[in-house]
């Protein structure tokens, strides 16, 4: 990793702004040719959510987050990235988790931020618990085989 990243990693339960968070990465740089992002939401399930209640293992997530981030620095030639992951209540069509990468190219920014999704998809520590429409509760949401499977092919590329 280049000894200029430092990678910006946030737990926060308040929204972010995606296009501040951008600028922040690309305004200004030289050495950045293209910024990708991945903003994931808050999906409705068909109309039965209400809310989902995230949660984190405080100070082990940051640190799994800004060990991740830092394999991807290691893999790619990336000058920004930013991982900013909501925590609280969250109600549909919110905004969850935001990852962006800066890199010279368009390819190892693309790369970067996927290999960091897949990650922390399977390996971050968050949970998340449904709050139903009709005002029950749904159980914890588990991981996805299709999440597990996404991480592992990361482990079948140099």
């Amino acid at each position: 990793m280049s000894s200029r990243l430092t990678p910006t990693v946030r737990i926060q339960a308040e929204d972010f702004d995606v296009a501040a968070e951008i600028a922040l990465l690309g305004e200004g740089r030289a050495d950045v040719g293209a910024v990708v992002t991945f903003t994931g939401l808050c999906r409705d399930e068909d109309g039965a959510l209400g809310a989902l209640h995230l949660e984190h293992y405080a100070g082990m997530a940051e640190a799994e987050i800004a060990r991740i981030a830092d394999e991807a620095g290691a893999r790619w030639p990336i000058t920004g990235l930013t991982v900013i992951h909501r925590v609280g209540r969250i109600e549909p069509g919110r905004n969850i988790v935001l990852v962006a990468t800066a890199s010279a190219h368009r390819d190892a920014a693309f790369q970067a931020a996927s290999f960091m999704m897949d990650y922390l998809k399977s390996r971050a520590p968050f949970w998340k618990k449904e709050e139903r429409r009709d005002g029950t509760t749904g159980g914890w949401v588990d991981a996805k085989e299709s999440d597990e499977e996404a991480t592992r092919r990361w482990s079948r590329r140099s």
